[in-house]
């Protein structure tokens, strides 16, 4: 159940990012988050009724996971590409670390809020909550004025694929899309020991104990919490790419290092600077393509961040899911920790692509042989 869960969770995002990243192009990016968080929060409503009923169906329940990824393959990237309409190009990444910092406090929070709703009241409560908030939302997305952009106001569009097909071709040529898509394809595999496998190593090292996973997770939120702020406040390193080469190099030392510990605070405290330096990654690569990419173009390149994440995440957790049963996760805690340090200095030496961090608006600086 859990398995089926996690694929009606990711596999309809994935499937809807080949059409969301064009309709973020194509059409006014404000009205299609409306329309997908209203959408999520209509089927959550539904769900909220059907339980209310007396029915109780795991079927009901992965439908909803499914209308619910869905809704999130349509928003994320049309989210992303809103921001710098309304945020100053050299805020970009300030501004997804500050992003990153709420997400984690929901991501902190919301168990412990679910934990005490559920002691108290009813699962149905919780969903009710989902409800309400996208209703706040929306009714605060709606009061801010924020134009549609260049793309959206042209009255003849391209046809689907053929907006598929160019912002494709697009990325995939781009002198600075290219290697970076494919450093983000490679973390997104390696990161998976240390940041989807870790419950596995907590139970494997010391022992299986609800209070050590509590605060295995607690320790990573917090930990990402404050490196958001840090990213927030600080705006990282004037070159971007060398932010990123920092946080990878990081993320990937300490991970190391939490894969050698026999401690639980050690451990826990590795586990927080692991956490702290995940928006040192994210935020600049947020950021970059921001910066960086033509507005009417922003859609499908982060349609395309997206495709790589949902295809290759899952793809990785079916290899160490079932490899995690044969070798200890700490084993490839280690060795995934390694190859990300590896990586971080092959990109340090890249000095091409490293000279594309500097900031530049939108509109495609290219650096020069």
């Amino acid at each position: 159940m859990t398995t089926m869960i996690i694929l009606c969770s990711f596999v309809p995002q994935f499937l809807i990012s080949f059409f969301s990243g064009v309709w973020a192009d194509k059409y006014n990016r404000k009205i299609l988050i409306i329309i997908a968080d209203g959408g999520i929060a209509l089927a959550t409503l539904a769900l909220i009724i059907y339980l209310t009923a007396g029915h109780m169906s795991i079927s009901a329940l992965l439908l909803i996971a499914a209308v619910r990824s869905v809704g999130t393959g349509i928003q994320m990237p049309a989210m992303n590409a809103l921001i710098p309409q309304i945020v100053p190009p050299d805020r970009l990444v300030k501004i997804n670390g500050i992003n990153g910092s709420l997400q984690s406090i929901v991501g902190l929070a919301a168990p412990a809020v679910a934990g005490a709703i559920l002691i108290y009241g009813k699962f149905s409560t919780i969903l009710m909550i989902d409800v309400v908030t996208a209703a706040i939302g929306i009714v605060i997305l709606l009061l801010i004025p924020i134009s549609k952009h260049k793309r959206a106001q042209e009255t003849v569009q391209m046809s689907h694929f053929a907006d598929l097909k160019e912002g494709f071709k697009y990325s995939l040529d781009h002198p600075f899309l290219r290697p970076l898509f494919t450093i983000y394809a490679f973390f997104t595999i390696l990161c998976v020991p240390a940041a989807f496998l870790n419950i596995l190593m907590v139970t494997q090292v010391f022992g299986e104990n609800y209070l050590y996973l509590t605060l295995n997770e607690m320790s990573f939120f917090i930990g990402t919490l404050f490196g958001g702020l840090l990213i927030g406040a600080w705006g990282g390193f004037k070159n971007r790419v060398k932010t990123m080469i920092f946080g990878l190099a990081a993320f990937g030392l300490f991970t190391f290092c939490f894969g050698l510990t026999q401690t639980l605070w050690i451990y826990l405290i590795l586990m927080f600077i692991v956490g702290l330096t995940m928006p040192l990654v994210n935020s600049p690569i947020m950021g970059m393509i921001q910066e960086k990419i033509e507005p009417e173009k922003q859609g499908r390149v982060f349609s395309l961040i997206q495709i790589i994440f949902t295809a290759l995440m899952p793809l990785a957790m079916l290899f160490f899911g079932p490899a995690a049963d044969v070798i200890p996760v700490q084993t490839m805690v280690l060795y995934g920790g390694v190859l990300i340090v590896i990586m971080s200095i092959a990109i340090f030496f890249n000095k091409k692509f490293y000279r594309q961090g500097e900031f530049y608006p939108a509109g495609g600086h290219e650096v020069k042989e």
